[in-house]
């Protein structure tokens, strides 16, 4: 079951209860890091999510030129409000090209196999030659080990229930939010779905070279729960 923007927008309403700041700001380092090593002058993120990546990367490199797009109305609603240029757009019919495309926290393991090739084929479409594509999956173990589980947070006016298990290299969160409204709970459900790609998948699928692949341990774990990948328009 492809994620729908219904889903996509319960995970954005509650995407500040499950942050944690400590792993995103490690992962956030290691595009930086990248990203001063080579000259660029315009950036794309997709999947930019409330604006948190763009917002701060702006601060590391301002003379950038920097673009958000999400599929949720309501993160790039929050992206915007923190002063990143975010809009709500396929990025297969998005206009223009750039120096780097990004695609930041998980954002690949979205897509289930079959749809990669597609989804290369727009970002290959607006790199410019030479161009950069970065972005992290989750690694198998991530999966088995640090996403999967039973979970409740709450803070004083929503609590989400999160149900998760990995199978088949397809991993599957039932999310369940109730939210205060009027003295009264207001109840939603939606499920999110992810899909395990090893690395040689995500190449074949490209039709780019890659750059570097990472092993990243953002959760404190001894194995690595993330890759960091770099993939190069030639």
């Amino acid at each position: 079951m492809a994620n729908t923007t219904d889903s996509l927008d319960l995970y954005a309403k509650v995407e500040d209860l499950l942050e944690n700041q400590e792993a995103i700001a490690s992962l956030y380092g290691y595009y930086y890091e990248t990203l001063s090593q080579i000259s660029f002058k315009t950036l794309l993120d997709v999947g930019c999510g409330s604006g948190a990546y763009l917002a701060a990367l702006q601060q590391h490199f301002p003379h950038i030129k920097a673009k958000g797009i999400d599929l949720s109305p309501v993160m790039a609603t929050r992206a915007r409000a923190k002063g990143v240029d975010a809009e709500t757009v396929d990025l297969c019919e998005l206009d223009g090209r750039f120096d780097v495309i990004t695609a930041v926290f998980d954002m690949m393991n979205y897509l289930p196999k079959e749809a990669l090739e597609g989804f290369f084929a727009c970002i290959r479409a607006h790199l410019n030659e030479g161009g950069y594509f970065m972005f992290d999956v989750n690694t198998l173990y991530g999966f088995e080990n640090v996403a999967v589980g039973a979970y409740i947070v709450e803070d004083k006016h929503r609590f989400v229930a999160i149900d998760s298990d990995f199978d088949e290299g397809c991993y599957s969160a039932d999310f369940t939010l109730f939210e205060k409204e009027n003295g009264y709970y207001q109840r939603t459900s939606q499920t999110i779905e992810q899909f395990y790609h090893t690395t040689e998948d995500l190449v074949n699928a490209s039709g780019m070279q890659l750059v570097a692949d990472e092993s990243l341990s953002l959760y404190g774990f001894d194995e690595a729960d993330k890759r960091f990948i770099v993939l190069q328009k030639v």
